[in-house]
């Protein structure tokens, strides 16, 4: 398969997933780390959180990053998400669809 017809391709299954309003593996996994942060903030459970933590950086640290870059940004993610509110931006094509499928 040609890199066009590839890119044609994967437009296609963006557009057709957009359309179902089907969320993508990054979405749902963005959602599960939230809720996880924030049970555990809401739970006072700090040294289950301080262990996740630590396995996800060592994961991360497998695939090649840098091991203080990782904590730092799972350090900002929990004070991010301590805060409380959702930290997420709204999907307006989610919301609206019709108003997205008018200016199309």
């Amino acid at each position: 398969m040609s890199m066009k017809m590839a890119r044609q391709r994967q437009k296609a299954l963006r557009d057709a997933n957009r359309q179902a309003r089907r969320p993508d593996r990054d979405d749902v996994a963005r959602v599960a780390l939230f809720w996880l942060i924030r049970r555990a903030v809401d739970k006072g459970q700090e040294a289950e959180l301080e262990t996740f933590q630590g396995v996800i950086v060592s994961m991360l640290t497998e695939q090649g990053f840098d091991e203080r870059e990782c904590d730092a940004v799972f350090d900002d993610l929990v004070a991010k998400y301590r805060s409380g509110g959702l930290p997420f931006r709204r999907k307006l094509h989610l919301l609206f669809p019709d108003r997205n499928q008018r200016e199309t």
